[in-house]
Order: structure tokens, then C-alpha cells, then sequence
């Protein structure tokens, strides 16, 4: 297996893409990847410095670690909801595409079979699946919710570069076997802020006094696994420069 190496991580899925027949499924598919690629236009991201994984209702996509954080972050507050909102105004209700996405960041291998392994991606796809994710999509009268992770908010979003700012994002906790993962969602704080505590509602809820004067801290029972293999569309390879073959 090849050395691990350090990517920005970008995962996107399909909200209810099991409840879809097979040509809704189809279309849908070709929507994310259209809302996928402009997102990467509009952020001035190359095809060479991007590597894809599709797992049918989910795209992951690895970034490669000179592209600008900061610029793909504003672009994923601003220009893909937009992108998102021009394709769903031209279809019916019952048509239309919702998305949660997740920007991470961390080491990542490719292995002889093209599988990716990493617990930095292991993390990022537990988020992406967590609940506080999918009860903040449920919640939002948008087509997408935004979740970064730790180092993302750290590294990038509490610095408050232009376009983002740190007080749209709150604090979240997913329990895993491994233990907790904090990631922070954009968007004001829902009713998935008292998710899993196992009590009526208002017991066992956050307070103020736990959590400082300025953060709204989940923590969701039981294990969120994700996905961390997939296969590889395209022939990128890691610190190899060029095209890859057409993807559509």
C-alpha cells in the first residue's frame, strides 16, 4: 500500500437516495456530479489536484493540499447552494436534490485496489452520516448543510477569512467506538443540539455552563460508521500530474 498522504477531504450525499426509483436515482446522480464539478470550477480547482470516489449517492472527492482551503470553503457557503438552488427551481418538488457535505482534512492512503484508508476519512464519513448532519438538513428549508471538521474550523474558519464567518458554525460531538469527533455545522442550532440524550425533552440537554457563553455541544449515542474504501473514477494518482479520463 502506498504511503499515506495529507488531502483535504470533500464528501458529498443524497438525502433519502434509497427512497428514489432507479431513473430518479440516475438523474440525481448526474445533478451531483454537474453541482460537484462547477463547484471545483468556481473555486479554481484543477481536475489534476482533485482524485474521486463515487459510492452511488455519495461523491468523495481528495483534494490535493496546495489548494486553497479558505477559497473552497467560501465557495461551498456561497456558490454551491446557489448552483444547487438553479437546478432544483426547474424541477418538481418530489425531484429536487438535497445534500449534506463535509469538508475534512487528513491522511489518506490508496491501496492496491484503489481503496481508501485513513481514520482522518473514517471521521469525515462518520460526520457525514452522523445525525446532527441529517437532522440540520431535515430542519433547514435550504438544499444543503455544511459540516467541517475540527482542523478545518481551527485551521481556517475561527480565523474568519473572507467570506466566513465563525459565528454561523456550532460545536457538535459525535460518539464513535473510537471515541468522540467534534466537527461544527454552519447554520443556526437546531433541535439536533438535543440529539441523543437519551431523556424527555430538555433532560439531560447541554447548558450554558458546560459549554461557555458562545457554543452549542451534541452528543449523539452509538456508532456512526461510514464508508472508507470506493472506487476510483479516473486515473489521477497522488503527486502525478495530468488529466484524467472522461467521468460522465
Amino acid at each position: 500500500m502506498a504511503d499515506p498522504v495529507f488531502r483535504t477531504i470533500l464528501l458529498f450525499d443524497i438525502e433519502q437516495f434509497g427512497s428514489r426509483d432507479d431513473v430518479e436515482q440516475a438523474f440525481l446522480r448526474r445533478v451531483l456530479y454537474d453541482i460537484v464539478d462547477a463547484t471545483f470550477v468556481d473555486a479554481g480547482v484543477d481536475e489534476t489536484a482533485r482524485l474521486r470516489a463515487d459510492r452511488g449517492d455519495s461523491v468523495m472527492e481528495l483534494i490535493d493540499a496546495k489548494v486553497s482551503v479558505p477559497t473552497l470553503l467560501k465557495t461551498l457557503l456561497t456558490e454551491t447552494p446557489a448552483l444547487l438552488h438553479n437546478k432544483n427551481r426547474l424541477l418538481a418538488s418530489s425531484a429536487r436534490i438535497r445534500l449534506r457535505i463535509v469538508l475534512s482534512s487528513g491522511y489518506v492512503a490508496v491501496d492496491e485496489l484503489d481503496g481508501w484508508v485513513g481514520s482522518d476519512l473514517n471521521h469525515a464519513v462518520r460526520l457525514l452520516n452522523s445525525d446532527p448532519l441529517r437532522d440540520a438538513l431535515k430542519q433547514s428549508d435550504a438544499g444543503s448543510v455544511l459540516g467541517v471538521s475540527e482542523a478545518v474550523y481551527q485551521g481556517v474558519v475561527r480565523h474568519g477569512p473572507l467570506g466566513v464567518r465563525p459565528g454561523d458554525f456550532h460545536r457538535v460531538t459525535v460518539e464513535t467506538k473510537e471515541g468522540p469527533t467534534v466537527a461544527w455545522l454552519h447554520g443556526e442550532p437546531g433541535a439536533e443540539t438535543a440529539a441523543g440524550t437519551g431523556g424527555p425533552a430538555g433532560e439531560g440537554t447541554p447548558t450554558a455552563t458546560s459549554l461557555g457563553p458562545s457554543t452549542s455541544h451534541t452528543h449523539i449515542g452509538g456508532d456512526q460508521y461510514g464508508v472508507t474504501g470506493g472506487t476510483v473514477q479516473g486515473d489521477l494518482h497522488f503527486g502525478l500530474p495530468g488529466r484524467r479520463g472522461e467521468r460522465r
